[in-house]
């Protein structure tokens, strides 16, 4: 562990014991895993872990997440939410992650009870910043805090240290919510998603890691990894790909030439709307040091 690595390691420890208790906006991802990993070491029973449950979640994501949590003795809480009812949710626009995130904080405060925990934390790291991300304006109006970005640790770095504690998900593939899979425009429903969880659970068993499988209507346009593509071009892998595809229930099949890359279907929004919430974002910004005095 370098020396930087580990002087950020001791803020999270720091701020945690400042925050004093804290609720964990927790998804089985590796950054929420790793700072509800952190807050148990650090808070003992003063934490709880919060797993938030929907159509939108993976069914393999959620019974990993509770595994994880159950490995390392977390306590775990699991919530329904319903984001799809909410029609600003399911007619889904370029702030869909703000109306879901904005349900996850209210669900959070209303079942679980907020006045048991001096605050809600989730796992946005520093390179967050860099991305379009509208959930972070939820967390913002919630009053969410953000440990690992305010004590300087990046994504990488949070890998490392989950590599260093013998965290097995140390190097699990991101996975973001099934509906960040629908192109925008097209409305969320449960049979969308499940189309979404069958096809990539379906390539999942072929052995493909990190991969999105994208919805464009009868056309699904699957992203692989560079380091995976060889393993898709072969005739008969290729075939499966589309059999195994067509039969969760879109009519073609295509394969990205640019291979998978994260956040793809950001890429035809306008450069007002990105922009926007990246300065709203890192205006929103806060470092250990600044939490610490207030500024």
């Amino acid at each position: 562990m370098s020396l930087s690595l580990g002087i950020k390691k001791q803020r999270l420890d720091e701020r945690l014991k400042e925050i004093g208790s804290v609720m964990v906006a927790y998804s089985g991802g590796i950054d929420s895993a790793y700072l509800a990993y952190a807050a148990r070491h650090v808070l003992g029973d003063r934490m709880v872990a919060v797993l938030a449950d929907s159509a939108s979640l993976p069914r393999s994501e959620c019974e990993d997440a509770q595994r994880f949590a159950s490995e390392h003795d977390i306590p775990l809480r699991t919530v329904m939410t319903h984001e799809l009812e909410n029609e600003e949710y399911a007619s889904n626009g370029a702030d869909r992650c703000f109306h879901c995130k904005n349900e996850l904080f209210e669900v959070m405060e209303r079942e679980v009870g907020s006045g048991d925990f001096a605050a809600i934390a989730y796992g946005l790291n520093v390179d967050d910043n860099q991305d379009f991300r509208p959930g972070q304006r939820a967390a913002r109006e919630h009053g969410i805090v953000a440990p690992l970005a305010e004590a300087g640790l990046t994504k990488e770095d949070v890998r490392t240290l989950a590599r260093e504690a013998g965290l097995r998900l140390w190097d699990k593939p991101a996975s973001a919510c099934l509906s960040s899979r629908v192109e925008y425009g097209r409305r969320v429903t449960p049979e969308v998603l499940r189309t979404i969880e069958d096809s990539e659970e379906a390539m999942r068993r072929m052995g493909f890691r990190r991969f999105r499988v994208r919805h464009h209507g009868d056309v699904a346009r699957i992203e692989i990894a560079a380091e995976e593509m060889a393993l898709a071009f072969d005739v008969e892998k290729l075939k499966a790909i589309s059999h195994a595809v067509k039969a969760a229930g879109f009519r073609y099949v295509a394969i990205d030439c640019e291979g998978y890359r994260s956040g793809s279907m950001n890429e035809i929004l306008s450069v007002e709307v990105l922009s926007g919430e990246r300065r709203s974002a890192a205006t929103a910004g806060h470092s250990f040091e600044e939490s610490k005095t207030g500024a």
